[in-house]
């Protein structure tokens, strides 16, 4: 197989697992963060930085670069890798979430789901075939099969029809899949928040023997209780010797909740969306740099910090970046929003090979919350924070 996991430990308090993923572009060290180059780019960073933070897989997005700049132009250039300049591992997803998120320029039907770009309102056609076609031709080392993302709330009946859809296209990209031998492809569980349908959808894309698996439709607005409800329900289902991907996830508490139910891989564009409006993270939660209270704040960070960031400006400094719109503030706070997922995810590796991982969960979790509920508390008694500054980018 073109991607398989080693595994060195298992947490003897959880499901917890410490492993190693063998690709074709290097060996990654697991439970993993993987940063999102939604279009073939981390957001304001160079592939050189991204892996300075010591991330080694990354995450692009087949939706956006089929819209542009086309996969044929990718696979012109060389594939992913080298259009984009980065020799670490990579994975792809099938465009499943995009599209679906698009709600009312999409139709969907049993041979795929025929949308609007989000671009220029141009129609399109995407299917379990196509998707595929797409994936080979980037050319990452792990690709996802086309699944139907249901939304959260749904009703029974219809998430069980979209998991049954979901299973019989997960069939077709096997078959369509041309490049086994240097890409692996990943199956996607769902079944929204039910646990009978997340059981039956485990049973049915294990039964097809994927290298590896995934967990999807979690994260979308559902209460984090039922994400983690829906966690012991589905992972005890996937073998042990594959891969597990957590697909969406990436705030720091559902990270540590995640390892500790058994997740090796995670993937989410929160890091550098927040970083775009001045919020950072802190072991005790989130703190918005741009806000007044930190114009003569000359400290970094996050005291302690190894990022570039930390290591050479100030919060002053940066919240004027922010207000005057620099685009150098944007990337300090990324990269140290990366760095800091990035590092937790080290310290949840060498915590899992001391065989301290309760621990490490259990201070991590406390600070965590302990720190947000303050923040809160501090907000609500100041007023509503200043305005972020328009997404526009």
């Amino acid at each position: 197989m073109a991607v398989t996991i080693e595994l060195l430990k298992k947490d003897p308090a959880s499901r917890a697992r410490r492993g190693r993923l063998q690709t074709p572009h290097g060996t990654v060290e697991t439970p993993v963060f993987m940063p999102v180059g939604t279009q073939a780019s981390v957001k304001t960073l160079n592939p050189e930085e991204v892996r300075d933070l010591g991330a080694r897989i990354i995450l692009s997005n087949t939706y956006h670069l089929y819209l542009r700049p086309g996969h044929d132009l990718v696979a012109e250039a060389g594939g992913l890798h080298k259009f984009m300049n980065w020799d670490g591992a990579m994975l792809t997803d099938s465009g499943g979430f995009q599209v679906f998120s698009l709600s009312e320029l999409r139709k969907i039907t049993e041979e795929g789901v025929k949308f609007r770009s989000h671009l220029d309102g141009s129609e399109h056609f995407l299917s379990p075939e196509k998707a595929i076609e797409i994936e080979n031709a980037l050319g990452a080392d792990i690709i996802m099969a086309f699944d139907e993302c249901t939304p959260w709330p749904c009703e029974w009946t219809y998430a069980k029809n979209s998991l049954e859809r979901t299973t019989r296209w997960a069939k077709r990209c096997q078959e369509a899949h041309r490049r086994p031998h240097d890409q692996a492809l990943f199956g996607i569980i769902q079944g929204s928040t039910f646990a009978d349908l997340r059981r039956m959808s485990a049973e049915q894309i294990v039964a097809l023997d994927f290298p590896g698996y995934a967990v999807g439709g979690l994260s979308v607005g559902e209460p984090k209780e039922l994400m983690a409800e829906m966690l012991e329900v589905t992972v005890p289902l996937i073998p042990e010797d594959k891969p597990r991907y957590l697909m969406g996830v990436g705030s720091p508490e559902d990270l540590v909740e995640g390892v500790w139910r058994g997740i090796d891989m995670f993937d989410c564009v929160l890091p550098t969306r927040i970083a775009r409006h001045g919020t950072v993270f802190l072991p005790e939660g989130k703190l918005t740099v741009r806000n007044s209270e930190f114009a003569r704040d000359f400290r970094p960070i996050q005291e302690g910090c190894d990022c570039y960031a930390c290591r050479n400006y100030t919060r002053a400094y940066i919240r004027h970046l922010l207000k005057a719109e620099e685009m150098l503030g944007l990337r300090l706070c990324s990269i140290h929003n990366l760095r800091f997922l990035v590092r937790e995810m080290e310290e949840i590796r060498a915590a899992l090979d001391a065989g301290t991982f309760a621990d490490y969960r259990r201070q991590f979790l406390s600070r965590w919350h302990e720190g947000e509920r303050a923040r809160k508390e501090k907000h609500s008694s100041l007023g509503p924070a200043e305005p972020p500054v328009p997404d526009n980018r």
